[in-house]
């Protein structure tokens, strides 16, 4: 009985050191899918942060241009 409940932890130790050198030695990488949406997120957020620094110039550019235009004609 002792050497039973001993032995527990010794393979409870062995499986989980087993476990980690399997995840060491996968080399199948990110699959497409994974990598797609981060590069949708990326993109999203650039665009966003492009929008949140520039919002304010573009729409005083803006008035500046449809500002004039009235008075061409």
């Amino acid at each position: 009985m002792v050497n039973t409940i001993s032995a527990i932890p010794l393979a409870m130790y062995l499986a989980f050191s087993g476990f980690i050198r399997d995840m060491k030695k996968d080399q199948r990488g990110l699959s497409g899918v994974v990598v797609a949406i981060l590069l949708i997120l990326v993109a999203v957020l650039a665009i966003v942060l492009i929008w949140a620094f520039l919002g304010d110039w573009l729409n005083e550019m803006w008035e500046n241009i449809t500002g004039q235009s009235s008075s061409i004609a």
